[in-house]
C-alpha cells in the first residue's frame, strides 16, 4: 500500500509539472494577445493648424474605437500614443524621435500638414519606419522614401495635381481668362503649391503677371492685394495656411479686388470656424476641398462616421462641429495602416510597408491605391465653389448646395458662377 501511495504521489507531481509546462505558455500567450499595438503620432492640437488637428485627433480616436470594437488588429487592441506638435515643425521632429526611441511604439502615423510632415519624415526614414502621413504636398519628392504614403488625393505628381483642377477649370470658361497672380505663404506648403500652380498656369496657357511670397504670420495683406489689383489679373491663386486665408480675403475685399476667378490653395477655407467667420464673403471663391455634403460623394461608411464625430464634437470646446475637411481622411489613414497589419499578420515595418505599396484599400473616403512615390495613383482634389451663403450661421455650411463641386467631372454637383462677382468696394 505504501509503495502504491508513493507511486501515486510521483504521478501527481509529474502531472503538476506537466501542467505548468503546457498551461504556462498558454497563459503567457493569452496575455500577449491582449498587449496593445501602439501607434504613435504628433498632431497639431494648438497653433495655426490646431483647429483641424483637434478634429483629426477625435477622428483617430473614433477609428481606434471602431477597430477595437471589432476585435482589434491581430486580436490585440489598438492604442494611440500622441503629443501636441503645436503646428511647429521642429517640435514635430522631436516628438517622432521620442515616439520611436523612448516610447518604442510599434508604428507611427505622420503628422498633419506639409511643414510638420517635412520635419518628421527624416526621423521615420532614419529608423526605417512605415510613415503614412496626413495632407502634405510633395513631401517625398526629393527623399524618395519607399515606405512613405500620403493620405491626400493629389495624384502621382502632387505639385501638379494639387492645383491642376483649378487651372483646368479656369481654362474651360468663356471668355477664357488670360493672366494670373500667384501669392503663396513662405513655408514648405506655400512653396510647393506655388511651384505646381506656376507649372499649371503655363500648361493651360495663362500669363503669370505677379508672383510673390507672403511671410508666415503676416496679418496685414492689404499692400499685396493693392499690388495685385493694379495689375488687374484675371485669376488670383493663393496658397496659404489658415490665418493668412482670412487676412488675404479680408484685404482683397477691402481694396475691391475683382478678378474673374479668385481662390486656389486655401488651407483653412475648409474649416467651419473660418467659414462662419467669413460667411457671405466666401461666395464665389473657388478652392480645393476633399469631402463636402454633396450627393456625388456618398462613400460607404462616411455618413455613419460623421454622425459619431458630430455627436461628440459639439461637447468639445473649439472643435469643428461639422468635420467635413480633415476628419474622414484622418480616419482613413488609420484604416490603411490597420488593414495592412491585419492582412500581413505582421508588425515588421518592411512587410507592412510592402503590402501598403502593392495593394488597394477600402476606406470611408473611397478606394485608395498608392503610386511608387507614395502618392495616390489618381488625382482627386476637389475644386469647390461656395454659393448661396446668406449669413454666418453654421447651418449654411452643413447642407448640400453650399459647396458646389466643379471638378473632377465624376463628382461635379452643380454649375460654376463665372466670372467672380467680387465684393463691395470700401467707400
Amino acid at each position: 500500500m505504501r509503495r502504491k501511495l508513493q507511486f501515486l504521489a510521483v504521478c501527481l507531481e509529474v502531472l503538476f509539472i506537466t501542467s505548468l509546462i503546457f498551461v504556462g505558455p498558454l497563459t503567457s500567450g493569452a496575455q500577449a494577445a491582449e498587449k496593445p499595438i501602439r501607434i504613435g503620432f504628433s498632431m497639431a492640437l494648438s497653433g495655426g493648424l490646431g483647429s483641424a488637428g483637434k478634429a483629426a485627433l477625435l477622428s483617430l480616436q473614433i477609428c481606434a474605437e471602431d477597430i477595437n470594437a471589432k476585435g482589434g488588429v491581430l486580436g490585440r487592441p489598438v492604442e494611440l500614443v500622441y503629443y501636441d506638435d503645436r503646428s511647429d515643425p521642429v517640435e514635430a521632429s522631436n516628438i517622432y524621435t521620442k515616439l520611436i526611441k523612448v516610447d518604442k511604439v510599434d508604428f507611427v502615423l505622420g503628422p498633419y500638414a506639409t511643414a510638420p510632415i517635412a520635419a518628421a519624415l527624416p526621423v521615420a526614414m532614419e529608423n526605417k519606419m512605415v510613415f503614412v502621413a496626413l495632407f502634405g504636398v510633395a513631401n517625398n519628392e526629393q527623399l524618395n522614401y519607399k515606405y512613405y504614403f500620403q493620405i491626400l488625393p493629389a495624384g502621382p505628381e502632387p505639385y501638379i495635381g494639387w492645383s491642376n483642377g483649378f487651372f483646368e477649370l479656369a481654362s474651360q470658361q468663356t471668355p477664357k481668362p488670360k493672366t494670373v497672380a500667384l501669392l503663396a505663404e513662405d513655408n514648405a506648403y506655400g512653396i510647393n503649391a506655388q511651384i505646381g500652380a506656376e507649372r499649371n498656369a503655363k500648361k493651360y496657357g495663362f500669363e503669370i503677371v505677379y508672383k510673390k511670397k507672403l511671410a508666415s504670420g503676416t496679418t496685414d495683406c492689404t499692400p499685396m492685394m493693392k499690388e495685385i489689383k493694379e495689375l488687374k489679373p484675371d485669376i488670383v491663386y493663393l496658397a496659404t495656411y489658415p490665418p493668412a486665408v482670412v487676412s488675404t480675403i479680408k484685404a482683397a475685399k477691402e481694396v475691391g479686388l475683382k478678378p474673374k476667378i479668385f481662390g486656389g490653395g486655401l488651407v483653412g477655407a475648409q474649416y467651419t470656424s473660418v467659414q462662419t467667420g467669413l460667411g457671405p464673403d466666401l461666395n464665389g471663391i473657388i478652392f480645393q476641398h476633399f469631402w463636402v455634403p454633396e450627393p456625388t460623394l456618398k462613400f460607404p461608411g462616411i455618413e455613419e462616421f460623421l454622425k459619431k464625430y458630430q455627436t461628440r464634437a459639439v461637447s468639445i470646446q473649439g472643435l469643428d462641429p461639422l468635420g467635413y475637411y480633415l476628419t474622414p481622411w484622418a480616419y482613413a489613414y488609420l484604416q490603411v495602416l490597420s488593414q495592412a497589419i491585419e492582412a500581413t499578420k505582421s508588425l515588421d515595418q518592411a512587410t507592412v510597408g510592402e503590402y501598403i505599396r502593392n495593394n488597394t484599400f477600402e476606406t470611408i473616403v473611397g478606394k485608395i491605391k498608392f503610386a511608387p512615390n507614395g502618392e495616390w495613383t489618381v488625382e482627386r482634389v476637389l475644386q469647390v465653389q461656395v454659393q448661396n451663403v446668406k449669413s454666418h450661421d453654421v447651418s449654411e455650411f452643413s447642407k448640400s448646395g453650399t459647396f458646389i463641386v466643379l471638378y473632377p467631372k465624376e463628382f461635379v454637383s452643380g454649375k460654376i458662377i463665372y466670372p467672380f462677382l467680387g465684393w463691395e468696394e470700401k467707400k
